[in-house]
């Protein structure tokens, strides 16, 4: 159970706060289709991908390793520090600060500036560094005080507005109206919480362990009951954000403004600082989570600094990359979250298939991660402005920038996995890739 909570307080950052509002406010009548899609992509696949990396006995260095040497180097590096010190972590920093602090200082009457975005920054970090340095203990500070906050101050929000608001008759925004379903898909796919699920394994399993959870089978039945416990969790609170704004007049699109005025029109002024209260905590437990996956890779990669130094030194680096602003941060990373989106599913999609092989399907790694590289980069060269590849799929009436990666992979992942079963790959015996990966268990549960 705490272990259950800890893991939704990891998952459920800024991102995930804001975006169900702007469902429930864009679907109109279509609530229902758009919220099924958004469960099954904002949801259950990060928490598959969860289990997937947490009991395959390797993690995600192992995984990779499976591709092959150079794409096993690569890759989680690419991913620990898109989802640690280089994005994410002074993503929900800066994301604090704007929904957080600096409406709270309005409140007092106080302007915020580049000054307060430091001083608040410089508190944040502090207090993750404090929370980072001892994962093992995570799961005991989360999972029984910051998540119940978390989900009481949820919950007031939301049934302050569920009994005093009624539904805002809207009708359905494009592309909700025409394609809710997919619609609901793709938003949660945008919440890239697959890349925090393929990080957050090894914490879960240190976590666990230190619950006295030990072998294999215990180990695997408390991190598939703890995943169940935050999805639950996850629906709910998604399910009562969504309600929250469709019963609430502004913008659809924008997910902080309709959050802001369900406050401020079910609390009064008080609905400010809940508002505050609720992203903070939001933020924080995500940034912990973050850098102490990124500190447990970073001893397995230069074992000679230890785990808390790792941990320093992310978060310096996190510090001055928040000061820079969250629209710039946002402009340097985007393209590199979508590339290694599609790249993280297509590993975890056919690690889920290799669970019903004794051995490890060597053409359908290499083929549907490779599929999923070169489509992902088409997508990223197209948000930094060369967007001539992007036309020229575009063409075929098939091709979207977002989601347009997915058949493809499904199609050359399916002839590939064909090929190895007739070759009788799928008996191939697995290699050993464990040792890394004990390196970084060992270092996040705080073992010599």
């Amino acid at each position: 159970m705490t272990t259950g909570l800890m893991l939704f307080a990891l998952f459920f950052g800024a991102g995930n706060l804001i975006f169900p509002p702007v469902l429930g406010a864009s679907a109109g009548q279509h609530l229902g289709l758009v919220m099924t899609g958004f469960f099954l992509t904002g949801v259950l696949l990060p928490l598959v991908s969860l289990i997937a990396v947490s009991t395959s006995g390797e993690g995600v260095l192992g995984l990779a390793n499976r591709v092959g040497k150079g794409f096993g180097m690569v890759m989680p590096a690419a991913v620990y520090l898109a989802i640690g010190p280089f994005y994410a972590v002074p993503r929900v920093a800066t994301v604090s600060y704007e929904l957080a602090t600096k409406p709270v200082l309005e409140l007092l009457g106080v302007s915020g500036g580049h000054l307060t975005l430091a001083v608040h920054a410089l508190a944040f970090f502090s207090l993750t560094v404090y929370l980072a340095f001892t994962p093992s203990k995570l799961a005991d500070r989360v999972g029984h005080y910051l998540t119940p906050a978390l989900l009481v101050l949820i919950t007031v929000l939301c049934a302050a507005v569920l009994l005093r608001g009624h539904t805002v008759s809207r009708d359905p925004v494009e592309p909700f109206a025409t394609s809710p379903l997919t619609t609901g898909l793709t938003r949660g796919y945008f919440t890239m919480d697959v890349l925090g699920a393929i990080v957050f394994g090894l914490v879960v399993i240190a976590a666990v362990r230190e619950q006295g959870f030990v072998g294999t089978r215990q180990t695997t039945r408390a991190t598939s009951g703890a995943a169940a416990i935050s999805a639950v969790l996850l629906s709910l609170v998604y399910g009562g954000l969504a309600l929250v704004g469709a019963r609430v007049q502004g913008e659809p699109s924008d997910g902080t403004a309709l959050l802001r005025a369900a406050s401020a029109m079910s609390l009064g002024s008080t609905g400010t600082l809940v508002f505050a209260a609720i992203v903070l905590l939001a933020c924080l437990t995500t940034a912990v989570g973050l850098m102490a996956a990124w500190a447990g890779y970073g001893v397995s990669k230069v074992p000679a600094l230890s785990f808390e130094r790792h941990v320093v030194l992310g978060t310096v680096v996190a510090f001055a990359l928040a000061n820079l602003g969250l629209d710039l941060i946002l402009r340097i990373v985007s393209p590199v979250t979508l590339l290694l989106y599609p790249i993280t599913i297509a590993l975890v999609a056919v690690t889920i298939l290799d669970t019903l092989a004794p051995g490890h399907l060597r053409l359908t790694y290499k083929g549907a991660t490779a599929t999923a590289a070169v489509l992902g980069a088409v997508s990223s060269l197209a948000d930094i402005g060369v967007s001539a590849p992007s036309e020229l799929l575009a063409r075929t009436g098939l091709w979207n920038d977002a989601t347009g990666w997915i058949l493809p992979t499904l199609l050359v992942t399916a002839a590939c996995l064909a090929v190895d079963v007739c070759a009788g790959r799928w008996s191939t015996p697995a290699s050993d890739d464990s040792g890394v990966t004990e390196q970084v268990e060992q270092a996040i549960s705080g073992q010599d």
